[in-house]
């Protein structure tokens, strides 16, 4: 069984507007599903980092502490990052 909990949250002015906009849009049924969905998504978003963590930043590591011979020199990644860049920028 789920219990709820009441808590009292204060808000500046321009989220408490951007709450009352979105809920009078219907985007939401009331402020505190709105407020529900926020802390969902920042739940479901430190899981997501933290899996990323666990499983690729760390997979990675290891791979590189395995054989440093295969790593990609920082400069060139740096490049690399740049010319994509440009090339995104030129093409619009």
């Amino acid at each position: 069984m789920n219990a709820n909990v009441s808590i009292k949250v204060t808000l500046p002015a321009e989220l408490a507007e951007a709450m009352r906009v979105k809920v009078e849009a219907g985007e939401y049924a009331s402020a505190e599903e709105m407020l529900k969905a926020g802390v969902q998504t920042l739940i479901d978003r430190d899981k997501a980092l933290d899996r990323w963590l666990r499983e690729e930043v760390v997979a990675g590591h290891a791979e590189y502490l395995a054989d440093p011979g295969k790593a990609t020199d920082a400069e060139d990644v740096l490049a690399h990052l740049k010319d994509r860049r440009t090339r995104r920028a030129a093409n619009g």
